[in-house]
């Protein structure tokens, strides 16, 4: 069902006026509907990873290596070529740079500050790798155990606790061939920070649980034409529900006719793992499990 829908089918079990439009509509109880409506959205969102709205997402490491000059006890560095890409996610090194420095300002088209002072005076090739990602558009929280290097095909590890985390960018030996990540500031964070182009990803759970009519998902209902990826009677359930809670009405039955169509929404979405009573998992390859005790298949 579109919004507009939802809300005549939940008006017209309750015995309200059912009306011909809903977004615009300035009546005081469909206003009120649309605003519960969404709340249900919102708080169905986040009670369960619903797999409409498990999402991939996808991006390359980006890096840029310049020749500056540095001078011993200055963060400033100058004669770069080309400084229009960099901002401060992105951590430098090089000779003279000490560990964990990142760009501090942009200051002009041939140079910028960074966060420590430089030790030697000189030219030299410094590494500017991007170390800090926005997350997507739409993000609400990261699937587990879902964060690759593809380039590599290992798994990142992480996510790292602020003490390792630390130790990583601090430490004397804190560098392998195995990224690590971490959730900071609004970022996703790597480590090490890398002079190639590695392909990274993970799985994150969307707060996009709206889909206007092309389409596309959105984060609530705004038109009469937007859908939710819910089912729709879990979501008449949940407009009556709430219109009857806010009006200070008895809930007994509504709450026990939306738990139940919430169950069989969850037990029905997506598939669910087989569960072997094995002690180990199979294999489908050639090995000494597959050979004869003797003649060897001659």
């Amino acid at each position: 069902m579109a919004m507009l829908q939802l809300v005549q089918q939940a008006s017209a079990e309750l015995g309200l006026a059912v009306p011909s439009s809903v977004a615009g509509n300035q009546t005081q109880d469909v206003v009120q509907m649309l605003a519960l409506l969404n709340a249900a959205g919102y708080e169905l969102a986040r009670q369960y990873p619903w797999q409409a709205l498990n999402t991939e997402y996808r991006f390359t490491t980006q890096y840029s290596t310049q020749t500056g000059a540095t001078t011993d006890g200055s963060a400033v560095v100058t004669g770069l070529s080309d400084t229009s890409s960099l901002d401060t996610t992105y951590m430098v090194t090089g000779t003279g740079i000490n560990q964990d420095t990142y760009i501090l300002t942009v200051d002009s088209a041939t140079q910028v500050t960074l966060s420590q002072a430089a030790n030697v005076t000189g030219s030299a090739s410094l590494t500017f790798s991007k170390v800090k990602y926005a997350m997507p558009a739409g993000f609400d929280r990261i699937t587990d155990r879902t964060q690759w290097d593809k380039s590599k095909h290992w798994e990142m590890l992480g996510p790292e606790t602020p003490q390792q985390w630390q130790w990583l960018k601090s430490g004397y030996i804190s560098t392998g061939p195995r990224m690590r990540w971490r959730q900071m500031g609004g970022y996703f964070q790597v480590w090490p920070p890398m002079g190639t182009n590695e392909y990274l990803g993970f799985e994150y759970v969307s707060s996009y649980w709206a889909q206007d009519s092309s389409g596309t998902f959105v984060a609530s209902l705004t038109q009469d034409t937007d859908t939710a990826i819910f089912p729709d009677r879990l979501m008449v359930l949940a407009l009556k529900l709430k219109y009857f809670e806010t009006k200070g009405f008895e809930t007994t039955a509504l709450f026990r006719d939306y738990n139940m169509q919430l169950e069989v929404a969850k037990s029905a979405d997506g598939g669910a793992p087989n569960l072997s009573m094995a002690p180990r998992m199979s294999t489908a390859l050639i090995g000494w499990v597959n050979l004869p005790d003797s003649g060897y298949g001659s």
